[in-house]
């Protein structure tokens, strides 16, 4: 028997509108053989990709050129199976899974191998909807080799950073010097893995950082995505040290000095986009995605990584339009925020 199933999806219908809107209805029953049907029961919001589209930038995407309004986004999410094509074997319907490369959308059909099965108890939806975001961190550290022992700044403390400080104490790096202007940023980052936390724009900067990691830090995670976040990292850097490119400078309109902030010290930029991994096969310093979703999801399984902590305030996907406001103006937004679907099905 066919049962269709209403969707609803977040569209930026133009700039700064955001709507939750009713975009069909399907039962599914064309899927194709490699295809897996999930019931969205929570997404993440991705904020300085999602800032930037809702505000109608151009340069959102290194992919090319952005698609016009109507523009869909979300690409962080967690739900349940609901139907799955012939040749799919490694979910079926029931099964918790982690999405990625989905939409804020409270059904997505995506291809089998954007679904990775939640295989402990007890990593929550709200756990599994961040796990993807969390792997853009991860990759940033696997680009530049963190070794145990070494010391990381990381610049920057909204989701992504926050993430690499996590990951930064898992892998055993020390000290962990988290950076950021906002004083609740830093105190959550202290609490979450940082061994100090530090105003970027104070007095002294990079000198107190180069004090706290005996001559300048070995490993920088420059998420800001802004010119002078990059520029007071590489001010911060031990001879030799590796950045990580981890945030998405969009614009242009910053210099750097290269000959003395760069070439002289022998720093290492390594661009840290995810989408610059493999596409079928793991190797050191380079995961799959898949691989990476899976490796957080059982850091969180085993407690030592909180994936749901960074996650303090939930909306219904009815009031998008006040949440992307928000992001836009509000300078409190919340480093983590999740679309609860669990009633919109």
């Amino acid at each position: 028997m066919k049962t269709e199933r209403e969707i609803r999806q977040i569209l930026f219908t133009a700039p700064r509108v955001a709507e939750d809107l009713t975009v069909g209805r399907r039962d599914f029953s064309d899927i194709a053989a490699d295809e897996v049907v999930v019931r969205t029961v929570r997404t993440t919001v991705s904020a300085g990709t999602e800032r930037a589209n809702y505000a109608g930038e151009t340069d959102v995407s290194i992919f090319g050129t952005p698609s016009p309004f109507p523009r869909a986004v979300g690409y962080s999410g967690a739900g349940v199976v609901e139907a799955t094509g012939s040749a799919v074997t490694h979910v079926r319907p029931g099964d918790r899974v982690a999405t990625f490369w989905g939409k804020h959308a409270s059904y997505n059909v995506l291809p089998a191998d954007h679904v990775v099965s939640i295989e402990s108890e007890a990593v929550t939806f709200t756990d599994a909807a961040t796990a993807f975001i969390a792997t853009f961190s991860l990759a940033g550290l696997r680009a530049v080799g963190l070794e145990m022992g070494e010391s990381v700044l990381v610049m920057g403390l909204g989701i992504l950073g926050r993430f690499a400080v996590m990951l930064a104490r898992a892998a055993g790096a020390y000290p962990i010097v988290a950076c950021d202007p906002n004083p609740e940023r830093r105190a959550a980052a202290l609490s979450g893995g940082a061994d100090y936390a530090l105003d970027p724009l104070a007095p002294g900067f990079s000198e107190e950082v180069r004090a706290l990691t005996d001559g300048g830090a070995r490993v920088g995670v420059e998420v800001t995505g802004v010119g002078a976040g990059l520029n007071e990292t590489l001010d911060c850097m031990a001879r030799r040290g590796r950045v990580s490119l981890l945030g998405c400078t969009r614009h242009s309109d910053f210099s750097v000095d290269f000959y003395h902030k760069v070439h002289g010290p022998g720093i290492t930029l390594v661009g840290a986009n995810t989408g610059s991994r493999p596409a079928f096969e793991s190797y050191p310093g380079h995961f799959t995605h898949v691989d990476d979703i899976r490796t957080v999801l059982r850091l969180c399984g085993g407690g030592r990584l909180p994936l749901g902590s960074l996650i303090t305030e939930t909306a219904s996907p009815r009031d998008c339009q006040a949440v992307y406001t928000r992001l836009c103006d509000d300078p409190r937004f919340p480093v983590g925020l999740q679309f609860d679907w669990s009633g919109e099905s």
